[in-house]
């Protein structure tokens, strides 16, 4: 258990978050399935990142990682899975268990995907629906159920390709990882979304990423459907941002304590949707400065706003306690899909504000913040990485607030009460 330090006064430093975990999962992925050897640069260690490169591994991959530098090079073999068999223990990493899941179809052998108990809760139905059209073959363990674990059995040594559908209502990952194995298929791939897109910023980052490895991809502005031609990923360097969800928490920091915080490496052209966390804050009151390379937020008088997270839905939690110290309620809607993630965290975040005395509702699709004064509180994290990071900000402003398993951070930033803490202490760059 961890209790945060409340601070004396506006915070204010600069500080740069770690490489992006969707970033660093989806460069893999596609280094992978690419033509040759490719150097990834700014590079995420953490628990969802060592899941990805510890399964690559026993795919038969060859990966070389060098911590300090914060660099991977991983050699491609063209849309090959070298290994036969494999087994693959995925923790609670959603888009490691999602991405590869399709990676394994495009092989030729017999591949078992599992993970942690709350893995096996969280809906793959999806994707494996979409999947079965284009010639793969996957099977749940577990009858009744559309949860993992999977098992995909690969006998061509690639899917055939071809027409399919694939829901967009649960998760944008299924998408993402279905369009990044299109190119290894034999033939074109033609895939429909049928019904709403949830998190759409996610699936242009993973168009984006396609695109810069040589994918030929064609669709429309809506992201209703989508052409892939059959084509190798070209090997080559590619730079990872930092982590623009992991940034909310800092930006939360200036918002929640009236200070000033700059976050390098970001821009308004940043991959990363998630970046536009700062005009939410900027609704609430606060100032925004983008710069070349960089974005600030400084702190001012909050009020609470009524708003549509569902393409920015990884920092609902932050905006959550922020909305505490606004001067009215605060309205987060459309973000239902959160409630599939490593924990409800719809309900979650209302459980918890409400341990700390501050008035919530949940709704279906999303919940109500009202201002309030925090009271001291063990908050419980649920194993849910967000939870730890962003109800750290309750603690800035208030005493006697304890994050209950503090260590669950790792899975995407495994370093971050650290880095909160060299900010609070005017020490971070």
């Amino acid at each position: 258990m961890l209790q945060i330090t409340p601070v004396s006064g506006p915070v204010c430093g600069t500080i740069r978050p770690p490489g992006s975990k969707s970033l660093t999962n989806r460069a893999m992925v596609l280094a992978a399935l690419a033509d040759g050897p490719t150097r990834l640069t700014g590079v995420l260690d953490s628990q969802d990142t060592r899941v990805m490169i510890d399964s690559l591994r026993r795919l038969g991959f060859t990966v070389e990682q060098d911590l300090p530098s914060c660099t991977c090079t991983v050699h491609g073999l063209a849309g090959q899975i070298p290994a036969r068999h494999a087994d693959l223990w995925l923790e609670n990493s959603g888009t490691s268990i999602r991405f590869l899941t399709s990676l394994c179809a495009l092989g030729r052998g017999t591949y078992r995907l599992d993970g942690v108990a709350r893995m096996r809760q969280r809906p793959i139905g999806d994707l494996v629906q979409a999947l079965r059209p284009l010639g793969a073959s996957v099977d749940y363990e577990l009858p009744g159920t559309d949860c993992p674990p999977v098992v995909v059995q690969g006998t061509k040594g690639q899917m055939t390709g071809g027409t399919t559908t694939i829901a967009g209502s649960i998760s944008s990952q299924f998408l993402s990882s279905l369009l990044m194995a299109a190119p290894a298929c034999r033939n074109a791939v033609q895939v429909k979304v049928v019904g709403e897109l949830v998190s759409r910023p996610y699936v242009t980052m993973t168009l984006q990423m396609m695109q810069s490895f040589g994918a030929v991809v064609e669709f429309p502005e809506d992201l209703s459907e989508f052409h892939i031609s059959p084509r190798p990923y070209h090997a080559d360097t590619y730079d990872i941002e930092p982590d623009a969800s992991a940034a909310s928490y800092f930006f939360g920091v200036a918002a929640v304590t009236g200070g000033t915080v700059t976050v390098q490496g970001l821009t308004r052209h940043a991959l990363q949707g998630d970046v536009g966390f700062v005009d939410a804050l900027q609704r609430m009151g606060c100032e925004v400065t983008w710069g070349v390379d960089s974005v600030t937020v400084t702190g001012r008088s909050l009020h609470g706003i009524d708003i549509d997270m569902n393409a920015i839905s990884d920092t609902a939690q932050t905006l959550s306690t922020v909305a505490v110290f606004a001067n009215s309620p605060t309205r987060i809607r459309n973000v239902g899909h959160m409630r599939h993630k490593e924990t409800d965290r719809i309900a979650a975040v209302v459980t918890e504000l409400q341990r700390a005395g501050i008035r919530a509702e949940e709704h279906s699709d999303g919940l109500t913040i009202h201002p309030g004064h925090p009271q001291p509180a063990e908050i419980h994290t649920y194993d849910d990485h967000r939870m730890a990071m962003s109800f750290s900000l309750l603690g800035l402003r208030a005493p006697g607030i304890c994050i209950q398993h503090p260590e669950c951070t790792g899975k995407t930033y495994p370093n971050y009460f650290q880095d909160l803490q060299r900010l609070c202490s005017g020490v971070a760059t």
